[in-house]
């Protein structure tokens, strides 16, 4: 039971920890995450799953770095269910990239996962496409409250600064004549 326990933990509060502490502040204020992980000059099965490049891996390192985080503090626990969490985790990224290779989830995987509020690959997909919406690595159920968190926190992202100073340049001054 404390195998299982731990496990859970591991996913369950690592994804929370990825989700809020690293894949949202990415989104809101930072480009790391943004240029690697949602640039559609290149496929997004060679980001997650082949690259080697230092920029993609550590923008891998960083979303992981919360799970492995729970993951020691779980070992307390079982580190046997930490080490499987870790493992179904890594195993998740991998799944949740395949549509680029032609993977449709079965309607029966579908009826068992979608009650459990997993992340399917078709989900994560529609985040490549548009990096707005689909939060949550692993847990469908972190969507909404990240994207009200990015909401209420919109005003201090780098996108409304970026606008903003280029409001500030381009404001025409009238020629006195």
């Amino acid at each position: 039971m404390h195998v299982v326990a731990a496990l859970l933990i591991v996913l369950v509060v690592g994804d929370l920890g990825s989700t809020f502490f690293y894949h949202v502040p990415q989104h809101l204020w930072f480009t790391l995450h943004l240029r690697t992980h949602h640039d559609r000059r290149r496929s997004y099965w060679d980001h997650a799953v082949l690259s080697r490049d230092p920029a993609i891996l550590l923008d891998g390192i960083l979303g992981a770095l919360p799970y492995l985080i729970v993951a020691t503090a779980a070992t307390r626990l079982s580190w046997q269910g930490a080490f499987l969490g870790l493992l179904l985790g890594q195993l998740h990224v991998w799944w949740r990239h395949t549509t680029e290779l032609g993977w449709r989830t079965p309607r029966w995987i579908e009826a068992i996962l979608r009650p459990l509020q997993i992340v399917l690959p078709e989900d994560h997909d529609g985040h490549h496409r548009n990096p707005e919406v689909e939060f949550g690595d692993i847990f469908r159920f972190y969507d909404a409250p990240a994207r009200a968190l990015i909401n209420l926190l919109a005003p201090t992202s780098r996108r409304t600064r970026n606008a903003s100073s280029r409001r500030r340049r381009t404001k025409r001054i009238p020629v006195r004549v």
